[in-house]
């Protein structure tokens, strides 16, 4: 069991007194609280601990990198187990249904079981007024139908409280032997060093994308009132879970593609623009000013594709700023030879102008400069 702890002292000793009330003994399992405290609740743990016969073991994190999904994330790494179960320290996440959650799991052979409060006879009374329920639910829905393929047969996405079987995890972190395919949802995890990168509370939604169990099963529950202490449910983890959301769902290739097509976009602004100026202000054939153009359309692009697409940290650099500047620039330039005779074609034959030509030209090339750009260019 991984428990992320943050100031969560009051409610150690119930837990762990209904955790031990709940692993019956024939079940080897242990706990292991990941904490980013700035009160006492390692030292009481440790005190906790001491009383029982269950292993529990406390690790705190000086620097609490990813919030709780970096938390839990660091405790999967510290520990060996062929189930890995995940809950919160709070008490809204029932102990008693800790062997359930493992026993329907092996029962099915799911790699993944979510214990659900959307699931028939679960129940989310726990979260307290109209607007945690509102937040719940739209947040679900919006994980949901961005992930509908991924999330299938999930009905409670945003449940911090499941069991995951350890090589499902491994395939997403590159350790297992299995690393899985591409998928129209995810488009593939292997864009990000390490496959898993969580941020914020929503680990749940990182595994289930990244590592795409072959099979699901749920177990429905009453999600409780909190036991002590404050939620941790701020307007800033709110943040951080639609920063989450928007990294999952532009991490693989079809994403990457969606996000290049719109800086493609963008770039025409640019490029007609500096068009237009060369047609209207300078003798320039329409055909060479459409070459100077693109150069400023193509560095607008490049410089985006850079800062947003294939930041450091985000893609393999496999060859220098320099060297992917000119690289860019030259896979840029060389639709030109489709383009500039389709736009003379445009011009000459159904009569548009220059402008437009280019317009309806630039699409044409995209997804041939896209693949040349993200598999060769960035690996």
């Amino acid at each position: 069991m991984i428990i992320p702890t943050f100031n969560e002292s009051a409610n150690i000793d119930e837990l762990l007194r209904r955790i031990s009330a709940a692993v019956p003994p024939e079940l080897d399992a242990s706990v292991l609280f990941v904490d980013d405290s700035s009160d006492d609740t390692p030292e009481v743990i440790e005190r906790a601990a001491a009383r029982l016969a269950l292993p529990v073991a406390v690790h705190h994190r000086a620097d609490p990198v990813g919030g709780l999904g970096g938390a839990v994330m660091e405790g999967i790494a510290r520990t060996a187990s062929r189930w890995i179960v995940v809950m919160d320290a709070d008490l809204q996440h029932p102990p008693a249904l800790l062997p359930e959650l493992v026993a329907r799991g092996e029962s099915t052979g799911a790699e993944l079981v979510v214990a659900s409060r959307y699931a028939d006879g679960g129940s989310r009374s726990g979260l307290a007024g109209g607007y945690r329920m509102l937040v719940s639910s739209t947040s679900t829905a919006v994980a949901k139908s961005l992930f509908p393929r991924l999330l299938r047969g999930v009905s409670d996405p945003m449940s911090g409280y499941f069991a995951i079987r350890r090589e499902a995890v491994d395939r997403a972190a590159g350790t297992g032997s299995d690393s899985g395919g591409a998928d129209s949802d995810s488009g593939g995890a292997d864009s990000e060093p390490g496959g898993l990168r969580p941020l914020g509370y929503k680990i749940l939604l990182e595994l289930a994308v990244r590592c795409r169990p072959r099979a699901v099963a749920e177990v429905p529950f009453d999600f409780g009132e909190r036991f002590a202490g404050e939620s941790k449910s701020t307007v800033r983890e709110g943040l951080r879970f639609l920063h989450h959301l928007a990294r999952l769902r532009l991490s693989g290739a079809p994403g990457r593609a969606l996000a290049f097509g719109a800086i493609g976009a963008s770039g025409f602004l640019p490029n007609l623009a500096v068009l237009w100026l060369l047609t209207h202000h300078t003798s320039l054939h329409y055909t060479v000013a459409e070459v100077v153009a693109n150069q400023f359309g193509v560095v607008w692009n490049f410089v985006l594709a850079e800062a947003l697409i294939y930041r450091p940290g985000r893609a393999p650099r496999r060859y220098g700023r320099s060297a992917r500047l000119w690289g860019f620039v030259a896979l840029a330039n060389a639709d030109l030879l489709a383009r500039i005779p389709l736009m003379m074609v445009l011009v000459a034959q159904a009569g548009l102008t220059p402008v437009a030509a280019t317009a309806l030209a630039l699409p044409t090339v995209f997804v041939l400069r896209f693949l040349c750009v993200d598999r060769f260019l960035y690996r």
